[in-house]
């Protein structure tokens, strides 16, 4: 493979593997080209171009497109892609063709200042390359200023202290998951973050209580650490030192995408919490409509009412909505698409959605029981208003085949999905 002889119509593609930000540019420019050289540098801003930055794919392009923007020799490009490989800003995969071979190259972002100046090549490196001074300079513009402690008393109190060993425990944790309150501060460390961003930016509103919910939220539901959400915090800071949270949010749910093959977020995966489930004491057609509601997470169940099709994006920003910014239970956000869904002709129209829910949330409604309750009151509201109601069927005299099955396996196939879709359509 070290012999491979690169051709000008040797065809290319480019696949971004990190969130990279402007930030992560300057630090391009300031740590890595001293040590990897500036064609180097003008061939990982060439390929990160070609890829549409946040596109994170790029489309196909022979290597003489290369030559022909950075204008030097196609023996000068290989150097400098294994330049970067050496650095782990690239990784190259080859597959040879019968005329032509194809190439695809995955964009990693740099290492953070901190990663940069703890890891001993890189820094020894920097250090010979630039000399004493240099290196200093440019250390120095990383620096997070340091206060003099030695006047001041760490008077903070140990866990032991303020805190004791409380035999009736269950009773703490059974609050606290009713709240929907568990603490979530561990999921990032907040100051690792802040020092990781410029020093220029950072300020005491940067990382206020709602953009700090928020940074965990996000945390949760994709599953990043918290170098993770670095990357993606650090690209969503507008000029005036503040997070932008819609581009926070799209960030964050674009990378998790990317990552895991365009599949949708882990948060609209979620199935109602236990705790908050009904004991099924029968099999009546409420009974397993209820478990239909508490079983199927959001975004399953408005596929099916999709009729197999997959939500659209602004769909699935909608849940997310209900779910991160007004804490609605997955049950009652399958009751709420439901009954939005047959009030409105089939569309989930923002607003008219976040009407009701914030009503509900108003309301303290957390189960599908209560949802469904709710439900039926706003119904019959409409219903009194009408001149002539039409007579329903009641849902005791559905019995689908379903309904006799074993109700307490996790999973429904489609076809017992459609059955209960079916069963639904009588309890309206």
């Amino acid at each position: 493979m070290n012999d491979i002889t690169l051709l000008p119509a040797d065809n290319y593609m480019v696949l971004v593997k990190s969130i990279i930000t402007d930030f992560d540019k300057n630090n391009l420019v300031s740590l890595y080209e001293p040590i990897i050289g500036p064609i180097a540098t003008s061939l990982y801003m060439a390929l990160l171009r070609d890829a549409k930055y946040l596109e994170m794919i790029s489309d196909t392009y022979t290597h003489h497109h290369l030559v022909t923007r950075l204008k030097v020799e196609l023996s000068d490009i290989k150097k400098a892609r294994e330049s970067l490989e050496a650095v782990g800003l690239i990784q190259t995969f080859y597959k040879k063709g019968e005329t032509t071979n194809e190439y695809v190259y995955e964009i990693y972002s740099p290492l953070s200042p901190r990663e940069f100046f703890n890891s001993p090549i890189f820094n020894i490196t920097l250090y010979n390359n630039l000399g004493k001074s240099e290196y200093e300079r440019i250390k120095k513009e990383y620096e997070i200023p340091k206060i003099d402690m030695k006047e001041y008393s760490n008077i903070s109190k140990k866990l032991n202290v303020i805190y004791k060993s409380d035999p009736n425990i269950e009773t703490f944790e059974t609050r606290e998951r009713r709240n929907g309150s568990p603490s979530l501060d561990e999921l990032v460390d907040f100051d690792m973050l802040t020092n990781a961003m410029p020093n220029y930016i950072v300020n005491d509103n940067l990382f206020n209580k709602k953009v700090k919910k928020l940074i965990n939220e996000l945390a949760f539901i994709y599953n990043f650490d918290t170098n993770r959400m670095i990357d993606i915090v650090r690209d969503t800071i507008t000029d005036k030192g503040i997070v932008d949270k819609e581009a926070l949010r799209k960030n964050a749910r674009k990378y998790y995408e990317y990552n895991n093959n365009f599949n949708l977020p882990s948060l609209v995966y979620k199935t109602q919490p236990e705790y908050l489930k009904e004991s099924l004491g029968d099999k009546s057609p409420i009974s397993q409509i209820i478990y239909m509601f508490e079983n199927t997470s959001p975004i399953d169940y408005l596929t099916i009412k999709n009729k197999g099709v997959k939500p659209t994006s602004r769909d699935i920003k909608i849940i997310e909505s209900l779910a991160m910014d007004l804490n609605l239970k997955p049950a009652v956000i399958n009751v709420l698409i439901d009954y939005v869904l047959r009030k409105n002709n089939n569309k989930l129209n923002k607003d008219y959605i976040e009407s009701i829910a914030s009503q509900w949330q108003r309301l303290g409604i957390e189960t599908a029981k209560e949802a469904m309750e709710q439900a039926r009151k706003e119904n019959s509201k409409k219903v009194k208003t009408s001149s002539a109601q039409p007579v329903r069927k009641k849902v005791e005299q559905i019995e689908p085949s379903w309904f006799n099955k074993d109700i307490k396996k996790e999973e429904m196939s489609a076809e017992e999905l459609k059955e209960l879709e079916e069963a639904f359509k009588e309890f309206r």
